[in-house]
């Protein structure tokens, strides 16, 4: 509201030449608090107006006035502005108070896809899968938050060339009874065999080759593996999801569009798009920089490539989205391009909407986690270990999470349970013990919510508060969870500080400071839920 004031004051002071849109754009948050509450630089204007901007900034600072504004200074060529802080606390704890305060209706209407967590079967959940799982669900709960319908997709990795080399090493060391009793992790252990023998005996990755061919020519003995390879680690799959309350409207393998590639595949060949290379069918993509996509290998095994186009074009034709993300890591950028760019070459306007929403990888001891290489740590061991160090499996499964979405999600992650789960600091518990405090606080006494709080003292927390609507529709603009995780900081920040300083269940304007923290604690609460971690009443 208040910028919306501010920039339209200053708009008609400037004369018609100058958009009111324009100058909201440029207003800012002075970086220290005794410059006000909101800035506006003159030095853009100086060119124009032909002045220099320690002058435009006094002429403005001079005439600006309106009820909200309690004072206006030209610093530097800066107008610094001060807010009504009365009249401001009341309007802003009215509207934290009414239902669904930091919503939006922009999305209304339309759908967005998101593909995310996609672990591959007859491999461990690690804490590798953790960040697409988690990145992906607290995108669709900002989608949903901002009016969108999310469609939540988990494109299980359940074929593909790997999975040969998975049948060649069972058909050589595998135990069918070892297999039953721990599925993941016995098929975990003979992949990674195979990949070690195989730098020193290349013909495995030959046989590994041959068996992914009779997979998908439907080879009785390969299909049956396969499919009960795939049925064990769903269930295993399922037990995570549960214990991270996750969950999706679609689980989909890659698997589903092994008879649907063909009609993909006529289909850029109409268009004359692929073109032969090496054996191999490619649509060549030279003209956006890009090398070109293998669709068909030169031993007629489709790819990846093939099955991503292919599931991209019934996405679209299942649910018209507005957008539709890929929350997966960095190392696939390459790969989204060109899907993209093959896509928008075969005239499919809609690629357009397509964002691939990186990530980066998850750290052990610097290095990056692999399950071929046998380097990784189990996500299931994680939350059990972080539920009973923190005596609490909600307490402790939130700090998993939010240990991983506090980080911008380009960023990589160094796994450490102990930084996980301090009580001080940037973390899942302080933000969970801010929460318990401030309850706490509400049920000592009764009170009547009143939002005509006069308290200089708790200024910088009703501006926090403020600021939530901003800060969720800026993570779904940016796809970045981290901005309301940093967001719930701050606001913790701020009321820890205030509950330090204040006497707040003091007689005196009782009510309305419990109105202020009980807002806290919505905000809280929902924030949380926005990240899917479920706030605890006590701890």
């Amino acid at each position: 509201m208040e910028k919306e004031i501010i920039s339209l004051q200053l708009a008609h002071l400037l004369g018609e030449s100058f958009k009111q849109k324009d100058i909201y754009d440029q207003l800012e948050k002075p970086k220290y608090k005794d410059h006000g509450d909101v800035a506006f630089p003159c030095f853009s204007l100086a060119k124009h107006l032909r002045t220099n901007p320690k002058q435009i900034a006094e002429d403005l600072s001079s005439k600006l006035d309106h009820p909200i504004l309690s004072k206006s200074e030209a610093v530097h060529g800066y107008v610094n502005i001060f807010l009504d802080q009365d009249f401001m606390t009341e309007h802003i704890l009215s509207r934290v108070l009414t239902e669904g305060y930091g919503s939006h209706s922009f999305g209304r209407g339309e759908n967005v896809v998101i593909d995310l967590s996609a672990p591959n079967i007859a491999k461990p959940f690690s804490m590798g899968h953790l960040r697409s799982t988690v990145i992906g669900n607290s995108l669709a709960n900002l989608a949903e938050t901002c009016g969108y319908t999310p469609v939540k997709i988990n494109y299980i990795g359940d074929y593909g060339t790997q999975f040969g080399h998975l049948l060649a090493a069972y058909k050589k060391w595998g135990d069918a009874e070892a297999v039953r009793q721990a599925p993941l992790k016995e098929l975990s252990e003979i992949y990674v065999r195979f990949h070690h023998e195989s730098e020193s005996d290349p013909s495995l990755i030959e046989e590994g080759r041959e068996w992914f061919k009779r997979l998908e020519q439907g080879d009785e003995e390969a299909l049956a593996l396969w499919k009960w390879f795939r049925e064990l680690s769903l269930e295993k799959f399922q037990d995570i999801y549960d214990q991270l309350d996750v969950s999706f409207d679609l689980t989909r393998g890659e698997s589903y569009y092994s008879d649907k590639m063909e009609t993909t595949i006529s289909l850029l060949e109409s268009k004359g798009l692929l073109e032969e290379s090496d054996g191999a069918l490619v649509v060549k993509l030279d003209e956006f920089d890009l090398p070109p996509c293998l669709i068909v290998k030169s031993n007629g095994t489709t790819t990846y490539a093939t099955r991503d186009v292919t599931a991209a074009i019934d996405r679209y034709q299942s649910y018209s989205f507005s957008k539709s993300l890929y929350v997966v890591g960095n190392e696939q950028t390459l790969h989204f391009q060109q899907i993209r760019r093959v896509l928008e070459k075969a005239g499919f306007a809609w690629a357009n909407d397509m964002y691939h929403v990186s990530f980066g990888m998850m750290l052990q001891d610097g290095k990056k986690m692999s399950t071929r290489k046998g380097r990784t740590i189990l996500l299931e061991d994680v939350l059990k270990e972080a539920g009973n160090r923190a005596g609490d499996n909600k307490i402790g499964t939130g700090a998993v999470l939010f240990h991983d979405l506090k980080h911008y999600r380009q960023n990589d992650v160094e796994f450490s349970l102990e930084d996980m789960l301090t009580f001080e600091g940037i973390t899942g518990p302080y933000l969970q013990y801010t929460y318990a405090r401030a309850l706490s606080l509400l049920n000592k006494t009764s009170f009547e919510k009143k939002t005509g709080l006069s308290d200089p003292g708790a200024w910088e927390l009703v501006k926090q508060l403020h600021a939530f609507p901003d800060e969720t529709a800026r993570a779904f603009h940016e796809f970045d969870p981290s901005i309301v995780a940093r967001y719930l900081l701050g606001l913790a920040k701020y009321f820890n500080q205030y509950y330090a300083g204040t006497k707040i269940l003091q007689e005196d304007q009782l009510d309305e400071r419990l109105t202020l923290v009980y807002g806290v604690t919505l905000v809280l609460k929902e924030g949380l839920g926005i990240l899917g971690i479920e706030a605890v009443e006590e701890m």
